[in-house]
């Protein structure tokens, strides 16, 4: 099944999955398997550059290449609705001088009624708390497939931004004003393996 979406100018991932019209009744789903990979834009990284700001992963995600990988362990879709969670694991070590940001743990929330990206931000290891981090305007419509007991949902080409949340944590806590809405972070892929509860014992 794949669903209808509405086109706006700039427009979260989660937003359109949010705005899914269901054609027919379809099952939850758990999503166990899978990766979302970001390819990180040579704006962010010469701003992060030019703040002498590194970038490494947390474990377990991956990082090589200006291309950040973070696994999808588990979440929960309502293929009908496309309301639920896809979580990720591991994250982003922002580090200049003895300041290290970390931005972890992003989760895809679509059960209330505003879609959102967030992901715990913690500053030298304490945490600062869970915020909306990225502004997500797709590219293509996300692919549903739904074979029975196992399915997969894509996204590809999904465009990320700085939010204007984002942007004051890290700014607060690298004492600067460099970021700022709106900076591009990169191009998002996400690929996420589902299994029907229904069909297992």
């Amino acid at each position: 099944m794949k669903p209808r979406f509405a086109h706006t100018a700039a427009v979260t991932a989660l937003l359109v999955f949010g705005g899914a019209q269901p054609a027919m009744a379809a099952p939850t789903v758990n999503t166990y398997a899978g990766t979302t990979a970001v390819s990180l834009s040579s704006a962010l990284l010469d701003a992060l550059s030019s703040l002498n700001v590194s970038v490494s992963r947390q474990f377990p995600a991956d990082l090589n290449g200006g291309t950040a990988r973070f696994p999808i362990p588990t979440g929960q879709i309502d293929l009908g609705s496309a309301h639920g969670e896809i979580v990720h694991a591991g994250g982003l070590n922002l580090k200049a001088g003895a300041t290290t940001v970390t931005l972890s743990d992003f989760v895809i929330d679509t059960t209330g009624p505003t879609p959102v990206l967030t992901g715990l931000v913690a500053a030298n290891g304490d945490v600062v708390g869970r915020l909306p981090l990225f502004a997500i305007t797709l590219t293509r419509n996300p692919v549903i497939r739904n074979f029975g007991v196992a399915g997969q949902v894509s996204i590809s080409g999904a465009s990320l931004a700085l939010t204007d949340a984002a942007a004051q944590a890290l700014n607060g806590a690298f004492g600067v004003t460099a970021f700022a809405q709106g900076i591009p972070v990169g191009t998002a892929s996400v690929n996420a393996f589902t299994l029907n509860p229904a069909y297992i014992h």
